[in-house]
């Protein structure tokens, strides 16, 4: 038995036993120190419980690897030390060796993996893994130092994280590149490497293996040319460092309401920035770097410039032609182009501008930070070799000098893009033209203008004897059009009338699905057992072959989950049917505005369609291969499939923007009135702004349950948009809600959504955000703005009671 006093004694051992273990383990919960080891099955997790370290296995793969990933989305590896070396069991151990480095061995003693150090061994060396992610060999004593021995960082994988450097180091060597996983089974190097390039300016560079692949062009002071849309509209902070000792891109949080992001390279090359949604508790996909023809380095060769949005998509520059003709037309253009007129050294050389370009490849050229552009110019003039010019720093006016030296390459057409001054010999004049060059050109246009006038009467006595001899009107050009449909350029499978007939059993009213302006939709089956949804365009339509046309090209080259699927088109004894997936749930108008209906649409319901749609507008904005206006944004041409997911549909008044073109104007004003915003409804102005307005006019109805242009209240004559603008500044926006989703909803993110939709139906235009701000927002907690008055904000005279209810559809057509 033990005394009094020996039991005292044993309590206070015990006791700071406990306090001693409690503060050990709390200090050593992110850190690796001497002698101590990560067994399988065990890990270490950073201060903040941001990310852990620790051995795992990837997809459906059973081998095992060392990695770093998110604490909240354990699926998401960030980092991976060994592999290229996997476990095959998990016998994994991770230790220091007697020299202080990192070192990962299997069961039978086997170095798997070590980390190298350039720097001297230090007192007392700790693996301590950081809230940013990286992983750091460091001296214990000074915690705040950033002096490491060795980090993560400084040897990524697939991800870039913010405050990672991008970019070398030039006094220790270390080249900090992505190689991506070879698949999501298996982390080992993939076949792409992307890397920064320090030969001439520097720049970015991605190879396939030995070959190189694409290239987004060098920094000039906002972005990297050719990839203006990876800038981060403020809500993160980018720097690009360039000096003697480091070449490196990195990007910081901006504040802690910034989403977290990341940048991933994937299997294919395609590179992706992914942030995070705390609602979702998942990744969305923030922007795509489409890889398309014309981002293959080289694609059109020597001073040929590529435009996506272009057919054929290559051309020479002004002043220069196809180097092999026969091979360019046949659409073979890696021969790239020549000058037109050869050069002469000491002649009157002179320069053209070309705009709106990625800047050619950097890796022969010569640059000073310190020029201006006139010294920049006047020192190509005088070097026989230097063949462009321009501005190394795009902002405030343009500052620093790049020199190219030799034939151009990889230059593509791109919205944002910068200037580049090309040097052309002195007897190419763009200016001028001589006196029987102009007296020829004016022959040529009066005679085209003759043969065209002719051609004219000829097709119009041949349309009235075909209307004589058979009593009824064909115009040839619908047919063609139609025919074209059949062509390389749609590639949209093309069904017959009696497959359709039969499907829809013969285009009976019990198959109708409804019916519109363009005509009735029918339900049908097709021989497979798909279910597909028939839009079959009336005789007497508004919606002609240039929209059908219109419809089939846009869509067709479109694919989104948030987009409605095209399965194909019927032009068969003089039809227009489109064919389409079906949706059960129909349209989105039919579940909010029909009372019934409306009681079983709560509030993570319609939050989910609104990002849908948003991240469906964001893709033909931004990502798709052409830049897509819609123009008729509305509830009725949102779909809704089995899971209540949206789909954008109807792209028959459709518009795609090419090059650098923002906006355009039109007398032909189409869309529907309460969805168009201002400068569309008045001045034909339409942008990717005008289909942001109808997204934040969709954005009001969906959360209020209301209609705009039939919305009534007791107290004003406002709109449901002015109602829900007097609302904010009166701060009631309780009010607005719908009772469906009062119980269902949270009020804080409900009032952000309306908040958001304010933003986007703002008078002018260059005060509305663009649809990648839309879904940032939608998906984060960032700060907003407070929006301003609402486009068409002003009290309304109800003549007829019932007239408000009618949604009118205006269609002012083009003069012929």
């Amino acid at each position: 038995m033990l005394n009094k006093k020996q039991s005292i004694c044993i309590t206070i051992i015990l006791n700071s036993c406990i306090l001693f273990s409690n503060m050990y383990t709390s200090s050593a919960v992110d850190t690796i120190r001497a002698n101590q080891t990560i067994t399988d099955g065990n890990t270490i997790v950073s201060a903040g419980r941001k990310f852990e370290l620790g051995f795992f296995s990837p997809g459906s793969s059973t081998n095992r690897y060392l990695g770093i990933w998110y604490m909240m989305s354990k699926s998401t590896l960030v980092w991976v030390a060994n592999r290229e070396t996997p476990l095959n069991n998990t016998s994994g151990v991770v230790m220091f060796n007697s020299k202080g480095s990192m070192v990962v061995t299997s069961s039978d003693g086997k170095i798997l993996w070590t980390s190298v150090s350039r720097k001297s061994a230090i007192e007392s060396p700790v693996v301590q893994l950081l809230d940013d992610g990286n992983l750091v060999l460091r001296d214990a004593v000074d915690r705040d130092s950033e002096n490491y021995l060795w980090q993560s960082f400084d040897y990524p994988v697939d991800t870039q994280l913010p405050g990672m450097k991008f970019g070398v180091d030039l006094v220790n060597g270390i080249d900090r590149c992505l190689t991506p996983w070879r698949s999501v089974d298996d982390p080992a190097p993939g076949n792409f490497t992307h890397k920064m390039d320090t030969n001439g300016f520097p720049q970015l560079l991605l190879w396939k293996g030995p070959v190189l692949w694409a290239r987004a062009g060098p920094w000039v002071g906002l972005w990297f040319s050719g990839n203006s849309k990876t800038k981060m509209f403020g809500f993160y902070v980018d720097e690009f460092v360039f000096n003697e000792k480091e070449i490196y891109f990195r990007y910081e949080l901006a504040d802690d309401n910034t989403p977290i992001s990341r940048y991933v390279l994937n299997p294919d090359g395609e590179s992706t920035i992914m942030i995070w949604s705390h609602r979702n508790q998942d990744w969305v996909v923030y922007t795509t770097l489409h890889m398309d023809k014309c981002d293959l380095y080289g694609f059109c060769g020597a001073y040929g410039g590529c435009n996506p949005n272009n057919y054929p998509r290559c051309e020479c520059l002004k002043g220069f032609v196809p180097k092999y003709s026969e091979k360019w037309k046949a659409g073979a253009y890696s021969d790239g182009c020549v000058r037109r007129s050869p050069m002469s050294c000491g002649g009157r050389e002179s320069f053209v501008k070309f705009s709106g370009v990625k800047l050619p490849d950097t890796r022969i050229s010569w640059y000073d930070l310190s020029m201006n552009l006139d010294e920049c110019e006047s020192l190509c003039l005088k070097n026989c070799s230097c063949t462009a010019y321009t501005n190394a720093d795009i902002r405030e006016g343009g500052s620093g000098c790049i020199l190219w030296f030799g034939e151009l390459m990889d230059i593509k057409y791109y919205t944002d893009g910068e200037d580049i001054y090309v040097k052309m010999s002195s007897d190419f004049d763009f200016g001028m033209e001589s006196k029987s060059s102009r007296v020829t050109k004016a022959i040529v246009i009066v005679l085209a203008i003759l043969a065209t006038a002719l051609l004219f009467l000829l097709l119009h006595l041949l349309r009235m004897r075909i209307q004589k001899k058979r009593g009824r009107i064909k115009f040839n050009s619908e047919m063609v059009a139609l025919n074209k449909i059949e062509g390389e350029d749609f590639k949209v499978p093309l069904f017959d009338f009696t497959e359709i007939a039969n499907a829809t059993n013969n285009f009976s009213d019990l198959n109708k699905l409804g019916e519109g302006g363009f005509g009735p939709v029918y339900k049908g089956l097709l021989t497979d057992g798909q279910a597909i949804a028939v839009k079959r365009l009336a005789k007497d339509s508004r919606q002609g072959v240039d929209e059908f046309m219109n419809e089939v090209s846009c869509i067709a080259k479109l694919q989104h989950r948030n987009l409605v699927s095209l399965l194909g088109c019927c032009v068969d004894k003089g039809e227009r049917m489109l064919i389409y997936e079906y949706l059960p749930n129909r349209c989105l108008d039919s579940c909010i505005f029909d009372e019934e209906a409306s009681r079983s649409m709560d509030w993570p319901k319609r939050y989910n369609i609104i990002n849908g749609i948003a991240r469906g507008l964001l893709y033909l904005h931004q990502d798709s291969k052409l830049r897509i206006i819609h123009r008729d944004l509305k509830t009725s041409n949102v779909l809704l499939d089995q899971e209540m997911n949206p789909k954008i549909s109807d792209f028959g008044m459709a518009r795609s923007f090419g090059g650098n073109q923002t906006q355009a104007n039109t007398t032909r004003v189409v869309g529907t009135y309460g969805y168009m915003p201002p400068e569309y409804a008045i001045d034909g102005i339409f942008s990717t702004k005008s289909d942001v307005y109808s997204f934040g006019v969709l954005v009001i109805e969906i959360v209020s349950g209301k209609k705009n242009r039939s919305f009534i209240h007791s107290d004003h004559s406002l709109n449901l948009l002015g109602h829900a603008w007097r609302s904010y500044k009166e701060d009631k926006l309780l009010g607005l809600l719908d009772e469906a989703i009062l119980e269902s909803c949270n009020h804080v993110e409900v009032f952000r959504v309306i908040q958001i939709g304010l933003l986007c139906v703002q008078q002018h235009p260059v005060d509305r955000p663009c649809m990648s701000h839309v879904v940032l927002m939608l998906s984060s907690n960032i700060a907003l703005p407070h929006p301003k008055q609402p486009g068409f904000f002003m009290e309304r005279t109800f003549h007829d009671p019932d007239s408000s209810s009618n949604q009118l559809t205006i269609t002012v057509l083009e003069p012929r």
